[in-house]
């Protein structure tokens, strides 16, 4: 087929493939520029035609793809598979291009020393805008799953590449900051190998940990050893206040809602109950819910709720309940929630977790419009400020919708959001050195409410003066606000031995598996 001579590189590759019958078509190159295009059919294992032709080097030119999107003078990204230099290179050439629009900035290093980066795509970049949202995206916790790596990217491509012919993009960008990480686990994806659907290789960081198991649970005591690349993520989150995020993930087709994780009340009922498809709902379920449909509902095909697998489970309208499908414990998404308020959910969105570099074309497609429209339900619910009686913004606030035990705080600028849906609402709103106010507001369907609270100092402090009634004196205000610890999250807890042993192994194997 080729002079014995000549080396060969493999410069294009295109694979269709019918149910049992794969096309290939390649075409080579030598050093002498000369190509050669080879045709190879196989049906079920077998080859049936294959046939090679020389290409001349103007035609050879012309059958060649198009540069690399990542280098500085690209202008549109490709559907290829980035290595993290390729990554950091394309992140840079963005925001030297779109200067007015993007930020980069890095929340730390991962254990081999590759950055975290962030890139913040906005209006605004560079600085917070007083009284606009903050949200993020989170691809490529587990290394071997990049398709939401791919995505993130393209999604800032579309971003600021249609900013001033798109006016929703162009509302969504003045109105939001939104922080985008295309992958929290840079090292685990540098070992992990295109075309592998199931299987662990690449899930893990450098030192063997799934960081999605890494991060403090409520129901359960985890005493995983904290990692660089989770310590990141959670000193990130404690200095930006979030108000929805979404952590891409890949292994099935489904957007996944908190809880992650469910009570335990023994140790061998945890073994049973990780496979028992009980939901373990948050108080705020009816959110929870209505954001994962968002994405489910604008997906070309998640809302079907088709199974990838004949042996996998089918989701009734492309969503589920974490802890439903199974429970895990050190989810990022609970900890995002409980601890900061932060509405985050798992978007899992690719059947295989590392498919075809020429399949990332159609889940783009796929995806395109959920990941906008997600990130504007941000604009739901209630938003305002609190104040002290000078008008000056009051830090660090907490606030809980009543009914709704998991509660968040204000801004250094005393800004608040919460996503709620239409209906009737009351606000507890306290904070350190002033009197705690309850008040009342309605949600409606077509813009958020804004509300503003004003706060009266207490002006006495328990024990002073004597004859007089009591005086207020106000309780510190949690760090963050979170309900109660079950009496059975202890006990949780403290299981160890051989069902603890064996329940992490089913948890394992299955997350293996499927995300």
């Amino acid at each position: 087929m080729t002079n014995s001579l000549d080396i060969f590189d493999i410069c294009r590759l295109d694979v269709i493939i019918y149910g049992s019958a794969r096309l290939t078509t390649m075409i080579l190159r030598n050093t002498n520029t000369v190509g050669q295009l080879l045709l190879l059919f196989v049906y079920a294992g077998r080859t049936i035609f294959s046939s090679a032709k020389t290409i001349p080097s103007e035609q050879l030119k012309m059958a060649l793809p198009e540069p690399r999107a990542y280098l500085p003078d690209a202008q549109n990204l490709d559907f290829v598979y980035h290595d993290h230099e390729e990554l950091t290179r394309f992140l840079r050439a963005t925001s030297a291009r779109y200067p007015n629009l993007t930020a980069l900035y890095s929340i730390g290093k991962s254990i081999q020393g590759r950055d975290l980066w962030v890139m913040v795509v906005s209006s605004s970049p560079y600085e917070h805008m007083v009284g606009k949202p903050d949200v993020k995206y989170v691809g490529n916790i587990h290394g071997n799953e990049p398709v939401g790596r791919e995505m993130l990217l393209h999604l800032i491509q579309y971003f600021v590449s249609s900013y001033n012919a798109d006016q929703y993009v162009k509302w969504l960008l003045d109105n939001t900051r939104i922080h985008i990480l295309p992958t929290m686990n840079p090292d685990g994806y540098a070992v992990s190998k295109e075309g592998t659907c199931d299987g662990g290789q690449g899930r893990y960081n450098a030192r063997g940990f799934d960081l999605n198991r890494n991060f403090p649970d409520y129901f359960k005591q985890n005493n995983k050893r904290g990692q660089p690349e989770t310590d990141a993520v959670k000193d990130w989150i404690s200095k930006i206040q979030f108000v929805l995020s979404g952590s891409l993930h890949g292994g099935a087709l489904v957007a996944s809602y908190p809880y992650d994780n469910t009570p335990n009340s023994s140790p061998l009922g945890a073994v049973f109950q990780t496979y028992s498809a009980a939901p373990s709902l948050t108080p705020d379920d009816d959110v929870f819910k209505h954001i994962s449909l968002v994405y489910a509902r604008n997906h070309a095909k998640m809302s079907r709720g088709v199974a990838c697998k004949s042996a996998t489970p089918a989701f009734e309208n492309g969503i589920t309940n974490g802890a439903a499908w199974y429970p895990l414990t050190g989810g990022m998404q609970d900890y995002n929630y409980v601890w900061y308020g932060c509405m985050e959910i798992t978007l899992e969105i690719s059947c295989c977790k590392f498919p075809p570099a020429y399949e990332l074309k159609k889940y783009w497609e796929d995806n395109q419009l959920s990941l906008i429209k997600f990130l504007a339900e941000a604009h739901r619910g209630v938003q305002g400020f609190v104040f002290d009686p000078a008008g000056m913004p009051i830090e660090r606030a907490s606030i809980k919708i009543k009914g709704r035990d998991v509660g968040f705080q204000t801004t250094k600028y005393g800004e608040f959001w919460r996503i709620l849906l239409p209906g009737y609402y009351k606000a507890e709103v306290f904070a350190e050195g002033y009197v705690p106010r309850e008040v009342e507001f309605v949600i409606v369907e077509q813009h958020p409410t804004l509300l503003n609270v004003t706060l009266q100092a207490s002006k006495h402090i328990e024990g002073v003066g004597a004859g007089g009634p009591p005086y207020y004196r106000p309780i510190q205000a949690p760090q963050h606000y979170r309900p109660g610890v079950p009496p059975y999250a202890a006990a949780a807890s403290s299981e160890n031995g051989i069902f603890s042993t064996i329940s992490n192994g089913l948890n394992s194997l299955y997350s293996n598996i499927f995300g």
